[in-house]
């Protein structure tokens, strides 16, 4: 029987998104790999694709059903690893892998954030926190991706297994900095003038990203730095309430409002420094990407954040109700080429910690671990089964 490992999330974004190096891991494993997620996303690296209606909400009528299609999956196609993501597809995973577990198969559970933390609703603490909690005795690996995450985890729910891995990996080939020739021809192309100070911004348009706070800083010292542009790449629900309130504040021809973009490799490397106002992150990707561009980074006060932006070092970490300290802070760095580049090279040392290659090892090392002891059971079944039939 071949050896499938199943891979489980709320989305299929999410894996096109994070998880394709490792999907091509096992692939050159000889391992089949199987997804569960909703979406009817072509993803490479996968044998095959089951579009499941995972809803975000715990409360969403579909996760019974979701729940229902995913249970009868795992009996179906007896995996040796089940791997879920995002916490509404790790929660259901873990729920319709107990009867495989039992049988032997490895259930893993990676936290890209939990979504109680320090500073977190109380309303999160209420729905998340129990849940997480008693999943955690149903789960052979739980992984997190910050130290926050790691230590709460460690102290609260005690699972079988606690790893910790540096988030989900930056390819630090394709992001890379610019030199200055190359970094005014991207310019002109585009066109930006060459003098212009861009400040950057990748993230969804939701209350969590708070691009509000991003364009009050701004506007506050237009007066100050009158070469400053914010651009803000993304798209969500709050985009037109953030382009009237630049056009209120009188910078709506300084935010410049990009769309979704998947030529992020391109655009961080012309920009001179990356600022972030999320409430609430994991682990930011946006954040590593500029990072690993060479930009300084201004970001809000959170765990994500605080993982790998050093104070005063590669960057500055501001509160997130007040624009004021954020809006100082562009100040500084938008009047010092010289610290934007000190800043930005740390940046770029200090995200060689979280390169795609070393992020690779660390779950490969984890996977192995469970790869024998699926292949020492299937090999303990098939002597058993032949002493039985000894017998007779």
């Amino acid at each position: 029987m071949a050896n499938k490992i199943l891979l489980c999330a709320t989305v299929d974004f999410h894996f096109s998104s994070f998880h394709l190096p490792v999907m091509e891991w096992f692939k050159q494993q000889n391992w089949e790999v199987h997804v569960a997620a909703n979406g009817d996303m072509d993803l490479p690296f996968t044998d095959r694709k089951f579009n499941i209606p995972f809803e975000r909400s715990p409360l969403g009528r579909g996760n019974l059903e979701a729940y229902r299609r995913l249970k009868e999956l795992v009996v179906r196609e007896q995996y040796q690893i089940i791997h879920a993501h995002t916490p509404m597809g790790g929660a259901l995973a873990r729920l319709a892998a107990a009867g495989a577990r039992k049988r032997g198969a490895k259930v893993l559970y990676t936290a890209h954030g939990f979504h109680f933390c320090q500073g977190a609703p109380l309303l999160n603490w209420m729905l998340y926190y129990p849940i997480e909690k008693m999943l955690a005795s149903r789960t052979d690996c739980l992984i997190t991706i910050n130290q926050e995450d790691y230590r709460l985890a460690e102290a609260r729910f005690r699972p079988r297994r606690l790893e910790h891995v540096h988030g989900v990996g930056i390819d630090r080939r394709r992001f890379a900095p610019a030199d200055e020739e190359t970094k005014r021809r991207l310019r002109r192309e585009l066109p930006y003038p060459e003098d212009d100070l861009l400040i950057f911004y990748a993230a969804e348009f939701n209350r969590n990203k708070n691009q509000q706070l991003l364009i009050r800083a701004l506007a506050s010292v237009s007066g100050e730095l009158p070469e400053a542009r914010l651009l803000l790449a993304g798209r969500g629900g709050l985009l037109e309430e953030c382009r009237t309130l630049a056009d209120s504040l009188g910078v709506g021809d300084r935010v410049h409002f990009l769309g979704y973009r998947t030529d992020l490799d391109r655009l961080l490397p012309l920009c001179d420094l990356a600022v972030s106002g999320s409430l609430r992150e994991g682990l930011p990707v946006n954040i590593m990407e500029a990072m690993a561009c060479g930009l300084p980074v201004v970001a809000t006060r959170n765990r994500g954040h605080l993982e790998l932006v050093e104070d005063g070092v590669n960057g500055y970490i501001v509160p997130a109700e007040d624009p004021g300290p954020l809006a100082v802070r562009l100040l500084e760095l938008g009047r010092s080429a010289e610290r934007r580049r000190e800043m930005g090279a740390r940046s770029r040392a200090k995200v060689a910690d979280f390169g795609l290659e070393r992020v690779v090892t660390e779950l490969s090392g984890i996977y192995k671990t469970y790869m024998t002891d699926t292949a020492e059971a299937e090999a303990e079944s098939v002597r058993a089964a032949g002493e039985s039939l000894s017998d007779y």
